[in-house]
């Protein structure tokens, strides 16, 4: 799960992890070059970087106000203090909110859209979800609250999720549920899997 205790690489390997991420996951990029330029869900990923460094390091008001300029600028809302593991990838990026306190895993995909937030109004303590390692969030889900999504679960396209959700699962629907269990091959729902949307993208 995230948030275990380990030493991390710097910045510029963390960068680096991410656009090779992306261009592994990006069927529309054909190289490096690609992903560098034309990326919008990296170049976001990349800035919630450098904004996390400074909030880290204690330039919190810059990191701030540059984490600002981001939503105005890129279309999404990424608080500094939001802790994300390594080989992170957004696709497209538009639309994108992730509250200040939570916590995203290693090799996590979320689509445009998906909001990471919070159920109340409650100051300090953890309000924003944890997801795990190789967590999938599809466009325009959200997740609210501290909850968690275990690893390898998917959240399907649209999806509002306020329950814990169990590892290697697949949820979907409003209010979520589970549609498939990986690990003991059964579907709860009439639903086919294959049914399940990610992204409303072409």
């Amino acid at each position: 799960m995230a948030g275990s205790s380990r030493k991390e690489p710097g910045l510029i390997a963390l960068m680096r992890e991410d656009a090779r991420a992306a261009l592994a996951r990006d069927p529309d990029a054909a190289s490096m070059r690609d992903i560098v330029l034309f990326s919008t869900g990296t170049h976001i990923v990349w800035a919630h970087r450098r904004h996390h460094w400074l909030y880290t390091h204690g330039f919190k008001t810059l990191a701030r106000w540059l984490a600002k300029r981001m939503r105005v600028r890129m279309g999404a809302d990424i608080h500094p203090a939001a802790t994300i593991g390594r080989r992170f990838s957004i696709d497209h990026g538009i639309g994108v909110v992730i509250g200040g306190t939570a916590v995203i895993g290693d090799d996590c995909l979320l689509y445009q859209g998906v909001t990471l937030g919070m159920t109340t109004k409650k100051m300090g303590g953890k309000r924003h979800p944890t997801l795990g390692n190789n967590v999938l969030v599809g466009a325009n889900a959200t997740i609210l609250g501290n909850i968690c999504v275990g690893d390898n679960a998917r959240v399907g396209a649209g999806a509002v999720v306020v329950d814990e959700v169990p590892r290697d699962t697949t949820v979907a629907g409003v209010p979520a549920r589970v549609v498939r269990n990986r690990s003991l091959h059964f579907v709860e729902l009439d639903e086919k899997p294959e049914d399940v949307r990610w992204s409303c993208a072409l």
